[in-house]
């Protein structure tokens, strides 16, 4: 597969292809979405929400959630918001989350499953990973995103004047459903 990319990029690189693409990397409309990386959401996303290319940072993870108060996502919003000028953020979840009931510890029983050694996976924990939080799911998107919405609102290091608002996709039809319709500022 991958060569079948490879080759395509450089065809669409040889016909000039991406110059319908060209633009900044400070996003149009100063917004960033936190989003979960469901393969439902990759053109379904931007399309609901009628964004285009360089209207806004993307980030997509597992879920659409922080799984760490200083790790990749909060930093990743912290450049958006110093650094490139976004003022909003929305949080979206979507329904049939694969995320929504997922168990840390089925999660460790699939990797030993698939070959990494238990002594790997001690080490990791007694290192301070708590693998049913950081492989666990949760109970319900909107319960999810209005928890990522508050951890966002109340983190110290991103400031009080950006407004923060969490919704529910559906996965099928792009239909946003708001979970906080409150603005943070």
């Amino acid at each position: 597969m991958i060569e079948n990319i490879l080759e395509y990029n450089r065809k669409f690189v040889e016909e000039k292809k991406y110059e319908q693409y060209t633009t900044s990397k400070y996003p149009d409309k100063k917004l960033a979405i936190l989003a979960c990386m469901d393969t439902r959401l990759v053109e379904l996303l931007p399309a609901a929400l009628g964004i285009k290319n360089g209207d806004a940072k993307i980030i997509k993870n597992a879920g659409g959630v922080i799984t760490h108060p200083y790790g990749s996502v909060v930093r990743s919003l912290l450049v958006a918001i110093l650094e490139l000028g976004v003022t909003e953020v929305m949080v979206i979840g979507h329904t049939d989350c694969g995320c929504q009931g997922m168990d840390g510890d089925e999660m460790v029983h699939l990797m030993l499953e698939r070959g990494i050694q238990q002594r790997d996976i001690n080490m990791l924990k007694y290192s301070g990973i708590d693998f049913r939080k950081w492989l666990g799911g949760f109970d319900s998107p909107e319960e999810s995103v209005a928890s990522t919405v508050e951890e966002l609102r109340e983190h110290p290091l991103i400031p009080k004047d950006v407004c923060i608002r969490g919704y529910v996709m559906d996965s099928v039809t792009g239909a946003l459903t708001p979970v906080d319709p409150e603005p943070s500022l």
